[in-house]
């Protein structure tokens, strides 16, 4: 058997050093050449491998092409680009796997940089194309200049990934570590779950140097830039709850109140504007709002390390044991008896005129703090029924 047939015989091997991954819709212009750079890479440098193709539903006979030109084929009957990859990946026989597109915008003969991370330790090594250099006309402004940098500068920020270029295309991972992170996503946004959980969970993650070359196809690409844009930015939110429930929630209840405190005594002028009990109003919907916010943070953080979507906290977990249902009883109870308090003596107040008329800024001076005690007791009371219902669901899936 020639050095040919042994670098190529994912056919006959049940497991492999390396898989060549690429989806597939439709690509019938380009696949060929693709298969053929990573038929010679593997060639070339005796590496025991296969190409795969995911398949997701080709109707332009890119399979047969596919399966003349050398390479292995799967049918993936789930629709969307993370669920072709997802599927091929399970059904890759290498160690390691490549995935990249088969539109013919990366030099899958150039592969050298990421199977020298990948054996060196490195579980997932990501492509940098503002590294290696994009070609004119390979990439859209909007996307160059706008969308990839401000999605990665996002990841980066809110997961402190290592990662400069989120949704290079071209990666390379160590099979079972990317299996283990359960990835779901079934569209574009695919590429940013696997960064983010892979850096949630500590993985060794590397960056080598990318070139992005123009596809060779002659239709539109498969990517729709506001419609996926949004899609990773959402991901890039719901995964986070810190930035998107914490940190915005904090500072709506911390304004507010610094607000109400400031207005409560009396009106306040500012540059001639006088801020009254209209101000105070939406101070304390900004500290109820705040609150609400907050409170979906700890619900969602509880739910994400529950359920692997966040790794653990010992700091939110040490918090949380002061959090019981008792502890959130007392508390709503105590604003609750302060809510009724202030009402009960805007009552008063009220009954001394002989329930007449009463001015609108003293008598919003009591009711305002008194409405905003009585939604916050609330809120706190029913939270915490809801996170000891999350308790045992969760000391009943771990055993305790």
């Amino acid at each position: 058997m020639g050095t040919t047939d042994t670098a190529l015989r994912s056919d006959a091997a049940e497991q492999c050093d390396l898989t060549i991954l690429m989806p597939c819709l439709n690509e019938a212009e380009t696949l060929a050449s693709c298969i053929a750079k990573a038929r010679s890479f593997l060639i070339r440098t005796g590496t025991c491998g296969e190409v795969l193709i995911a398949d997701n539903g080709s109707t332009d006979g890119s399979q047969q092409i596919a399966e003349t030109a050398g390479a292995r084929v799967v049918a993936i009957a789930e629709k969307g680009y993370g669920s072709a990859l997802l599927g091929g990946i399970r059904a890759a026989r290498g160690r390691y796997v490549i995935m990249g597109d088969s539109d013919d915008s990366y030099d899958f003969s150039r592969l050298e940089g990421f199977v020298e991370k990948l054996h060196a330790g490195y579980q997932l090594v990501m492509g940098n194309r503002f590294l290696g250099g994009i070609a004119p006309g390979a990439m859209p402004p909007l996307h160059r200049y706008l969308g990839n940098p401000v999605l990665s500068t996002i990841g980066r920020v809110f997961f402190r990934s290592p990662c400069g270029d989120f949704h290079c295309g071209l990666r390379g991972f160590e099979r079972s570590a990317v299996l283990a992170l359960d990835l779901q996503a079934p569209g574009m946004e695919f590429a940013s779950e696997m960064v983010v959980k892979a850096t949630i969970h500590k993985m060794h993650i590397a960056e080598v140097p990318t070139t992005l070359s123009p596809d060779g196809r002659s239709r539109p690409p498969h990517l729709k830039s506001w419609r996926d844009g949004w899609r990773h930015l959402r991901f890039l939110l719901l995964f986070s709850p810190r930035w998107l429930f914490l940190f915005p929630g904090a500072t709506l209840f911390l304004a507010g109140l610094a607000m109400m405190v400031w207005l409560l005594p009396a009106p306040r002028s500012v540059a001639g504007v006088t801020l009254d009990i209209h101000t105070l109003f939406y101070a304390a919907l900004a500290v109820v709002v705040g609150f609400h916010s907050m409170l979906f943070w700890v619900f969602a953080k509880v739910y994400g390390m529950r359920e692997g979507i966040v790794p653990p906290d010992p700091h939110f977990t040490a918090m949380m044991r002061l959090a019981t249902l008792e502890a959130g009883l007392i508390v709503g109870g105590v604003l609750l008896l302060f809510g009724l308090a202030l009402g009960v003596y805007a009552l008063g107040t009220w009954g001394s005129v002989e329930f007449g008329v009463l001015s609108p800024e003293r008598a919003m001076r009591l009711v305002i703090p008194s409405g905003t005690a009585i939604l916050l007791a609330f809120q706190i009371a029913y939270g915490a029924f809801l996170l000891s219902v999350l308790e045992i669901r969760s000391s009943r899936s771990t055993g305790r």
